[in-house]
Formats: structure tokens, sequence, C-alpha cells
């Protein structure tokens, strides 16, 4: 882009083909091989296309817990066995799923260890869910809700659930609501409400309780409009025993209401389900991973490339915090905006606002948003005023074009734009954690810094929290490239050599 002087600049390293959440989009999946191979080659050449692991011969499904509608099955069964011997894992028995019946028991484990609970600012007392099955059962209110005429596009088009959305030995999904009613699945967990994480979920939802944190089940409600029998809230920290399996949600460090997943079975193996997440010390000190092993770990892989060596959060804050201070400085009329998605980068404009001591404004849709958060510092610096020096737009929305015009309506208040992105594709190994180094991008009276805030974990914080676990791995985001799969499984040997 040209510079205020003419001269061209070189692009930002921000890709240009993300999608609504930041995500780099995936390329399309590779055609299903041929049904005469092993299930190994099978699985590497399927991508995101499960259809080439279907066994040929069609088997009835066994029956499910009670409560669980039985599903007819028009092809044949995905083969999983080889999955938990391919990990070395013997397929955990279930018990009769009667327990899906009764109330899950909760208990605090800081309270059983005897620990202090932390204090935690922003997260509503929220009523956990009384029982998975509370007015009768799912099968049966689907039928009340959804009838014959809502199923039909999802039987028309079905979509097979991959298995790496599927708990092993228990009646589970994370973050599967694209693919409707999954066979067998009685109780569907939500990570955090990114669109790539809860997309296919609609208020038409008819196919299961929905278990997340509190914070996330008020956005499921608000924005989704879900009836809210079928969210069942989760306090953080806090064990719950559904289905006979002891469910336990950590912070996950990434947007507000984002959980780790830790399951542990009645065979006493454990996983972790890491949904996305930024890995770092005070994780590893947590008494659930403290304390006993994890087996098996679903782990976000977005950035799991030796290239992205992100610095700590707090120190990209602080450089956001001076660059606003020094152009201020220069020109008192300056805006500062801030790119943001629906949820997360709130640490970012937060830390603007209470060092400049000016509000925040943004559209309604994300003040509502932001409200539901019930985290007072930041709802009482929320404006509805666009008279504001500080802003906060959608994140897609920030570039020359589009903030060049945006100026333009605010009625001649500023003369100048000083506008942040705050991700993680923005970093750029020739500056490394030198945030000072960091070169930005100016077009006429707007100037935009691409700053490698980033709300997943760094390749070195993947390694980290690996070698923390020792566990087997299996890879949740990238996983329909195969030279990058391969690439990631090579980089998870050489961490857990010598376990």
């Amino acid at each position: 882009m040209a510079t205020a002087g003419g001269d061209a600049d070189p692009p930002q390293p921000f890709p240009a083909d993300l999608d609504d959440n930041g995500f780099p989009s995936l390329p399309s999946p590779p055609a299903a091989a041929g049904s005469t191979s092993v299930f190994a080659e099978d699985f590497y050449r399927s991508g995101t296309d499960w259809s080439s692991l279907r066994d040929p011969p069609p088997r009835r499904p066994p029956e499910g817990p009670p409560g669980v509608k039985a599903k007819e099955k028009e092809g044949a069964s995905l083969v999983q066995s080889s999955l938990f011997q391919a990990w070395g894992i013997e397929r955990p028995r279930r018990e009769g799923g009667a327990a899906g019946h009764s109330s899950p028991v909760q208990k605090s484990l800081f309270q059983a260890w005897g620990i202090e609970r932390p204090k935690r600012e922003g997260v509503g007392a929220g009523d956990p869910c009384p029982s998975p099955i509370r007015s009768g059962s799912w099968s049966g209110r689907k039928r009340q809700r959804g009838g014959p005429g809502e199923a039909a596009p999802a039987a028309m088009n079905p979509r097979t659930c991959p298995f790496y959305k599927k708990i092993p030995g228990t009646p589970f999904t994370v973050d599967a609501f694209r693919y409707g009613e999954v066979e067998g699945c009685s109780a569907y967990f939500l990570s955090h409400f990114h669109h790539d994480h809860y997309g296919g979920l609609t208020k038409k939802w008819c196919h299961g309780p929905i278990f997340c944190s509190a914070l996330t089940a008020r956005l499921v409600k608000m924005c989704l409009s879900v009836n809210s029998d079928y969210i069942c809230p989760l306090e953080l920290d806090t064990e719950y025993v559904i289905e006979g399996v002891t469910v336990t949600l950590l912070e996950a460090n990434h947007c507000p209401g984002a959980a780790l997943i830790h399951f542990r079975l009645s065979d006493g193996k454990t996983y972790l389900h890491t949904g996305d997440f930024r890995a770092s010390r005070s994780m590893q000190l947590h008494p659930l991973l403290q304390r006993g092993r994890v087996n098996l770990l679903y782990l976000d892989t977005t950035y799991c490339n030796p290239k992205y060596k992100f610095p700590p959060q707090e120190d990209v804050i602080d450089f956001v915090v001076r660059t606003a201070r020094r152009y201020l400085a220069k020109q008192p009329k300056t805006l500062i905006v801030v790119g943001a998605y629906s949820i997360g980068k709130e640490n970012v404009y937060l830390a603007i606002s209470q060092a400049l001591d000016v509000p925040i404004y943004t559209d309604a849709s994300r003040r509502r948003i932001l409200h539901s958060f019930d985290w007072p510092d930041l709802s009482k610096r929320i404006c509805s005023c666009n008279q504001s020096s500080l802003h906060v737009l959608p994140l897609g929305s920030v570039n020359h074009e589009n903030l060049k015009k945006y100026l333009e309506t605010l009625n001649q208040k500023f003369v100048a734009v000083l506008a942040f992105r705050p991700t993680g594709w923005t970093f750029s190994e020739a500056t490394g954690k030198q945030l000072d180094l960091i070169k930005p991008s100016s077009n006429g009276s707007v100037t935009i810094y691409g700053v490698p805030y980033s709300e997943h974990s760094s390749f070195t914080e993947l390694r980290d929290f690996v070698m923390f676990l020792r566990p087997q791995v299996i890879r949740s985001v990238n996983v329909g490239n195969v030279a990058s799969r391969d690439k990631m499984q090579a980089y998870f040997r050489e961490w857990l050599k010598g376990s």
C-alpha cells in the first residue's frame, strides 16, 4: 500500500483468506480413496471426508442408553476400533446409560483438596444444569419440538462426525454441532462461543443437552436463541458426573467463557480436550493436571509451526498502550481503533481504556454481548457515544479503505486513525518478540499496526504443554492436509521422546 510519501510498503503478514473468526480457510479435502487399502492409508487420504472409513457390511447399532433415540443407519458404521489399537488404548467398558437420568454429582475440587478457590472476575454464577434429562427423555422432547419436517433436511444430506470430535468410551462429542444428531451421542459439549466451534447450533437445536461454561451458556441463549431446556451451564473447577463420567471444566485462557474439558472415565482413563487455548505455566499448576495423568489430549494445533513464537500477551498490551500514548501526544485528535472478533481481545481495548481514561465505544450488538459477561471493570467503561476516542470494530473491517470511510462519518471530530489488528497471524519472524521493530502500514491519515496478540498457544507453548502432560495427542486443527499432519506428528514424537 502507498504511504504518505508515495512509497509502497510491503504487505502486512496477515492472510486474506480467513474465516469470520480469524482462522485460515482449510483447502478442500481430497477425494476418498478406494476401499481396498488398509485403515491407516484410508485415514490419511481422507482429509475431513470420512466416508472412506466406512466398513462395507452394514451393521445394526447396539441399543443406546435410555432416553437416547435409536437412529436407523442407512450406510455402514465407521471403522473406529482400529483407532484404539493405533493409540494403544484399551477400549473403556461402558456401564449402563441409566446414569444419564440422575442429577450430575457436583464437588468442588478446591474444597476436596483443601485449596482456596482463586477469585475470578467476569463470570456470573449461572445455575448448573440440575439434570441432563430435566423434562422427559431427549428423544421425546425432540419429537415434540422438531417433528419430521425439521429432521428431513439433515436426513437428505447427512454429514459424518469425525472421530476427533468424539470422546472414546463415552456418549460425548465436543464442538460437533454442525453434524446434527450424532449417532450414539447423548451429551454435546461446547468449548467456547466462536463460530468455528458452535457452527450448526441454532434455535432449532433438539438433539440433546449442551454442556458448556456458564458464560458460554448465556451467549448461546442470547445470541442463538437456543431453547434453554437444552443448555446445561457448568462452573469451572467443579466436578460433575454425567453419564457415569466425571467432567471438569478448566480455564482455557482463550476468549471469555472458553474452557478446557477434562473427562475421567470409570476405568480411570482421563482425556483432556483443549478446545482453543493459550497454554501457560500457570495452567500446568492446576491440581487436576498436577495429580493425574492425561491419557489422551485433543490439542488446539492452530499455530503448531516452529515459526510462531509469540511474545507474552502482557508485553503486546504494553506495546499497544505505549504506541497509543505516543500518537495522541503528537495529534490529540487521533481516533484509536481496535479490531476484535465478536468475543475475544477484550483485554487489549480494556487496557487502552484504563491507561488513557477514555470510554470504549462499539456498536449495540457488541455492547449487548460485552455486558452479558458481567465484568464490572469492562461494563462501566462501555459507552454508546461515538465521540469517544476509542472504538472497537470487527477485525475484518480494519483496513485502510474502510477506516478512511469510517473517519468521514464522525463529523470531523478526529483527523487521524491509529488502528490495531491484534492477532497471532500478524506475527513476523523478522521482529519476533522485539515489538518495537514492528512497522505500521500507513496510508494518508490512517495508520494500522498488526500486533501479535494471540489467544492461541504458540509453538513453544504447545511443546511445553505436551511435554508436561506426556499424553497421546490428537490434533483438532489443520487436520485436512496430509503434509501438515505428518509434520505435526513428527513434532509430537520429538517432544515425547523418552516418555
